[in-house]
């Protein structure tokens, strides 16, 4: 579908690709992988074609439409959720409105055939594109994606402007979801989702039609998802088909298998040339040299690929000493007006515990954690205790950066006189190093300016560490670092994350923020994930159970609403059932000349063992989609008396 083809690009002296090549095929999960600087967002910014590459070609059809989702991206401030959503569908917003055109004209024409005839050719043209578009499912896939993606529908009139970044970034991914293009490129598109809407989007991916091809740095989502990997490393590229936690193992295998190679093909090389050095001028052994310099010529010389090993350190100081109890709270409550996000929540936090705060993005965590700084005010009793000092990582980088100040200002601001003179060797643990010192704060990238802060929190010793979703930006190999030095950490840690792995193995408690209360789970993450799945169905089960005790009617008092909802129920199956036909009829095409070829004993064919299970495939096949189609039309059916009974007043027979 989209082939590269050595490609090279740079900016300025610096080369990002040197010469990458590779294809992306039709439904293809791709995860791309590499260091923060590695230039992953540069190669989607060449293949949507904002960037154009110095050497080398990229090819696509001229018709392909590429949907993407960058890291930053401006949504628009100017019409509700559901309007900017629908954007998506922008072709079908078109033909309905043209239809409606053509039916006012068709009204005002009089009896003049020919261009009757025109109208009428027309409207049943659009008909039957609206059709193939699925035009009466559009709100049907609007409500799934948008409440898949953690909106309420009480969200959905709500101006855009009401938002925050993270929650317009969410619009603009259901925008491109919802255009179903051949081929979505996604830039870090969990850094702003919680962990249910994750989930969601794991499997809208996992089941996409078209070719998705990730930037992410959380590697459960990647191995639920993708079945590729492609990492880029030092301007090359490595790419295998296999998930992201294979592919490494497997790289490692592969580097060690390389370097014992390389090592042994060395010592042959040595070996060769001392006898070369030895006996080049001895008429005896002529032959033998020349042999042994040809062979060395021929040689394939095994190269080790290259990784990048550099990484960033962290150690936390330890922790100050601190009372029993670090936080306490007793009926604790806040609301910005009438908007009520926390009320009366008792809870309390230990000295050594590592706690994750998790829940739906706007539910209150990162409230409560400024609440806990004192940053912000609220109701009840809640107070630190004895001798706590907090060292906080705030989720916004814009709220703890100046964007105008110097890496080497960021920290001397704040650095204790003490720790001054090792400023740079600080940075130097997080990879700033020479001139990068003088970079002005907004000149980084995300996962530079997670960096930073994190070096800040080691500039003083703390006892309590408030860190709201640290891993966003932060690749992979950081990650794991970061999660490394929490462990070791003899403080208390309250954690904002939605990264599974990097909660798996590193909190021993989770509090749930859930409609303005909060909930307390012992045990891991994927402990509490099993438990919220099982407590959602339950709550969804008894909520239909409630739902169909309390809402029986009398066909006197069916609405409009539920009618339409009927129809809607039954145009869906009748569409399954031509979808079914359809492949039947392939189906039995191809059957039908598989028993040609057995009749006319066609050895080329029947002595081809392979050809025998493709044929046996088609006609279990064909069995599913004839009890499928079976299935499908005994509900039509049922539904269709239903209708006649609600809505007509008879039964059918």
């Amino acid at each position: 579908m989209v082939s590269l083809h050595k490609i090279t690009f740079g900016y300025g002296v610096q080369d990002i690709f040197n010469g990458i090549s590779f294809l992306i095929r039709e439904r293809d999960k791709i995860g791309l992988i590499g260091r923060n600087g590695a230039g992953k967002t540069t190669l989607f910014q060449l293949l949507v074609g904002n960037l154009t590459p110095h050497e080398g070609e990229i090819s696509k059809p001229k018709d392909l439409t590429i949907g993407y989702l960058p890291q930053y991206l401006p949504a628009s401030d100017t019409t509700t959720v559901w309007e900017e959503v629908k954007i998506a569908f922008a072709e079908i917003t078109t033909l309905q409105q043209r239809l409606n055109v053509l039916h006012k004209q068709l009204e005002k024409t009089d009896n003049n055939e020919s261009q009757i005839g025109k109208l009428l050719d027309e409207i049943q043209f659009i008909n039957a594109r609206l059709d193939y578009l699925g035009a009466s499912f559009v709100d049907e896939q609007m409500e799934q994606v948008i409440l898949g993606l953690g909106f309420l529908r009480t969200d959905f009139y709500r101006p855009t402007k009401e938002f925050s970044g993270g929650w317009r970034m969410r619009i603009e991914l259901a925008k491109i979801l919802l255009q179903k293009l051949p081929l979505l490129l996604l830039d870090e598109p969990t850094n702003h989702l919680d962990i249910e809407s994750i989930q969601w989007l794991e499997d809208y991916l996992k089941n996409y039609d078209g070719a998705v091809m990730i930037v992410s740095h959380d590697s459960a989502f990647l191995n639920h998802i993708t079945h590729r990997t492609i990492e880029i490393v030092k301007g090359r590229i490595y790419d295998y088909d296999m998930p992201y936690s294979q592919f490494v193992e497997f790289r490692k295998t592969q580097i060690a298998l390389q370097k014992n190679a390389y090592i042994n093909q060395q010592k042959e090389i040595e070996q060769k040339e001392r006898f070369i050095e030895r006996f080049r001028y001895k008429a005896t052994k002529s032959n033998q040299v020349q042999s042994r310099i040809k062979q060395l010529e021929k040689m394939e010389r095994i190269e080790i690929d290259e990784m990048d090993t550099k990484n960033i350190n962290i150690v936390f100081p330890p922790a100050l000493h601190s009372g029993t109890v670090v936080f306490d709270a007793k009926g604790l409550s806040k609301a910005y007006g009438e908007h009520v996000v926390l009320k009366d929540i008792d809870f309390s936090i230990e000295r050594g515990e590592k706690i994750a705060l998790v829940g739906r993005n706007g539910e209150g965590k990162t409230t409560l954690i400024k609440i806990i700084m004192h940053a912000l005010d609220a109701t009840g009793q809640h107070k630190l205790g004895y001798q706590v000092k907090i060292g906080y990582y705030a989720q916004n980088q814009d709220e703890v950066l100046d964007m105008n100040k110097s890496l080497l200002e960021t920290l001397e601001d704040v650095a204790p006189m003490d720790m001054r003179p090792k400023i740079r060797n600080m940075l130097g643990y997080f990879l700033f190093s020479g001139d990068d010192v003088y970079k002005r704060v907004s000149m980084l990238s995300g996962g530079e300016r997670a960096r930073l802060l994190l070096a800040k929190l080691l500039l003083e010793p703390v006892n309590f560490l408030l860190l709201d979703e640290p891993t966003n930006h932060l690749d992979i190999s950081s990650k794991e670092i970061l999660k490394n030095a929490i462990k070791k950490y003899d403080g208390t840690v309250l954690l904002v994350s939605h990264d599974r792995d990097f909660l798996d193995g590193l909190v021993d408690k989770i509090y749930e923020v859930h409609q303005t209360k909060i909930k307390q789970y012992d045990g891991d993450i994927w402990e509490f994930l099993k438990k919220k799945k099982a407590e959602n169905l339950q709550w969804l089960y008894n909520r239909n159970i409630k739902r169909e005790e309390t809402e029986i009617k009398t066909p006197s008092h069916i609405s409009y609403a539920e009618k339409k909802e009927m129809e809607r129920k039954i145009r869906k199956i009748e569409v399954q059932i031509d979808k079914s036909e359809r492949e039947m009829q392939l189906l039995e095409h191809k059957i039908s000349e598989c028993d040609d070829a057995l009749k006319r004993i066609d050895m080329k064919v029947i002595s081809d063992y392979q050809w025998y299970l493709n044929y046996e495939r088609m006609k279990k096949e064909y069995e599913k989609h004839f009890d499928l189609w079976e299935k499908l039309n005994r509900e039509l059916e049922q539904l269709q008396k239903e209708k006649n009974q609600k809505f007509n007043g008879y039964v059918s027979e």
